[in-house]
């Protein structure tokens, strides 16, 4: 959980979920929440500047906005 490759794995494992046109509601839920724990496992072993700890950030931000543009359950 706390080296750099699991946590790219997380990472590109949610956006897998929340990029997939025919995602539903729970891939998204599950990205969004994927992404935010990964951001915090990244903030705490590589910093909050890391590169790879900014671009977790960012598609967490665009996964929220992918689970908003669908609409809420």
């Amino acid at each position: 959980n706390n080296n750099e490759t699991t946590i790219r794995m997380r990472w590109n494992y949610a956006e897998a979920l929340y990029k997939d046109p025919a995602a539903t509601h729970d891939d998204l839920r599950e990205a969004v929440t994927t992404l935010e724990d990964t951001e915090r496992i990244a903030k705490r072993v590589l910093g909050g500047a890391h590169p790879l700890t900014m671009d977790i950030e960012n598609a967490s931000q665009d996964a929220r906005a992918a689970l908003y543009a669908r609409g809420l359950p």
